[in-house]
């Protein structure tokens, strides 16, 4: 064991890797307890019927966002890991692109603000945050850092970011400032992030004015992606949906409780994404290796996506009430039995963030799709049903069976993806033997 340990600690690959995930993971962390922190005392200032607009808002927004990203995430990572020569013309033309889609999705929100029945300050609200995305197009430069295995530097702007606006918050708190500023923030957040990211790409990698925009590589990436932005649109409804719903079926109110669950429950879902983001380049490369090596380190990642999510969810079952005191107030005590429920949803989320690496490496983005709307459908119609009977838990039920549908159960519908599915069974089975029956 000994020596494994001390052979891991002399690859290089493996020290890089480690290294890299150590930085997201730190940054992630004590992000989590600053934000957390940080938006209690924002959650206790504004109260659950105005922490519920402003979360409905927030939400709001989400339904669109795949349509700024353009599915392009991993797609432009993929292919600065294969052809890293390439990186100003893919740089330069994802820039422009997720420019466009952020300014489409701008135009689509504002077309169907005046569709709802909201009032003036809800629409606001939701107009200030929407207008934050466009500065989203910076994130290139953080994929570019994932293809090198260098996210230390997309920390550095990340913290800034985050003392940024915390202090922000707590100043308008401070002052007593109306919820529209709170709004606000979100624009904040955006330009101080998208200075950062650029001002480390400048100082440690090139020039942003080298970015060279094609249209061939355009029409490259479109080309992979699209399945990907109905996905992110899917996901989108799916992941934000029951906020929605929840404030026109009963009340800003009881979206303000359910939004206080669900931001400690989703607190950790960076846990998946640093990690993946960060292994991603190693998995793609481990397939030009050979098939054995690749389904052996995605295996491994399923194993320990589940035991973490595990690890989460049973302390948080119990201690449920006693957090939700402890952090929001007894104003907030109705949101306890939402989070016993909806933590649970993490252990799919894990799952399903780590099995959609696997979907892009293996090209099958239009089934990526299928299983994303298969998670929507099963939200709605369960919010429709479950809402109506059981109010916010109900929502919390309809997400937990959302997450287990999309990023499981699915898995056995197609032939293509029975394999994952038999692996992801594998990671709920911590004994050799039970293993070997799947």
């Amino acid at each position: 064991m000994l020596k494994k340990i001390n052979q891991l600690k002399n690859h290089q690959g493996f020290r890089k890797y480690f290294a890299n995930t150590s930085w997201l993971i730190a940054e992630r962390i004590l992000r989590m307890v600053v934000a957390l922190f940080v938006g209690v005392y924002v959650a206790r200032y504004l109260g659950p019927e105005r922490f519920g607009l402003l979360s409905y808002a927030n939400s709001f927004v989400g339904l669109f966002v795949a349509l700024a990203t353009l599915g392009l995430d991993g797609i432009v990572v993929r292919e600065l890991v294969k052809t890293p020569e390439r990186r100003e013309e893919l740089l330069g033309t994802a820039f422009i692109l997720k420019i466009a889609g952020a300014v489409l999705m701008w135009l689509v929100i504002l077309a169907a603000v005046p569709l709802t029945e909201n009032d003036i300050q809800t629409n606001n609200l939701i107009t200030i945050i929407a207008f934050a995305a466009i500065f989203q197009a910076f994130n290139v430069i953080d994929f570019n850092y994932q293809a090198e295995v260098k996210s230390q530097y997309v920390v550095y702007a990340q913290l800034v970011q985050l003392v940024i606006s915390s202090f922000a918050k707590l100043v308008l708190i401070f002052i007593e400032a109306p919820l529209i500023w709170f709004a606000w923030v979100y624009c904040l957040d955006a330009v101080v992030l998208a200075m950062g990211l650029a001002v480390m790409y400048l100082h440690n990698s090139g020039k942003i004015w080298g970015w060279r925009w094609r249209w061939q590589v355009a029409k490259e990436l479109l080309r992979d992606s699209w399945p990907l932005i109905l996905s992110g649109m899917v996901i989108s409804i799916y992941m934000k949906i029951d906020q929605v719903m929840l404030k026109e079926m009963l009340g800003a109110e009881e979206v303000g409780l359910y939004a206080a669950a669900v931001r400690l429950s989703e607190a950790w879902y960076f846990i998946p994404m640093a990690i993946t983001s960060s292994l991603f380049p190693a998995i793609v490369n481990a397939k030009k290796q050979s098939e054995e090596l690749y389904y052996q380190r995605l295996q491994r990642l399923y194993d320990l996506m589940v035991w973490m999510a595990v690890a989460i969810a049973v302390p948080t079952t119990f201690l449920a009430p006693w957090v939700i005191k402890l952090l929001y107030g007894k104003a907030y005590l109705g949101a306890a039995n939402v989070l016993s429920i909806h933590i649970w949803a993490g252990v799919f989320v894990f799952l399903g963030v780590a099995s959609g690496k696997w979907f892009l490496s293996e090209n099958l983005q239009v089934l990526s799709f299928y299983r994303t709307l298969l998670g929507a459908l099963v939200n709605v119609i369960l919010n429709i049903i479950l809402i109506k009977k059981y109010g916010i838990y109900g929502a919390a039920l309809a997400t937990l069976m959302a997450q287990m549908s999309a990023s499981y159960i699915f898995n056995l519908l197609h032939i293509k993806t029975k394999k994952t599915f038999w692996m992801e069974t594998k990671a709920f089975m911590p004994h050799k033997f039970w293993r070997k029956l799947c």
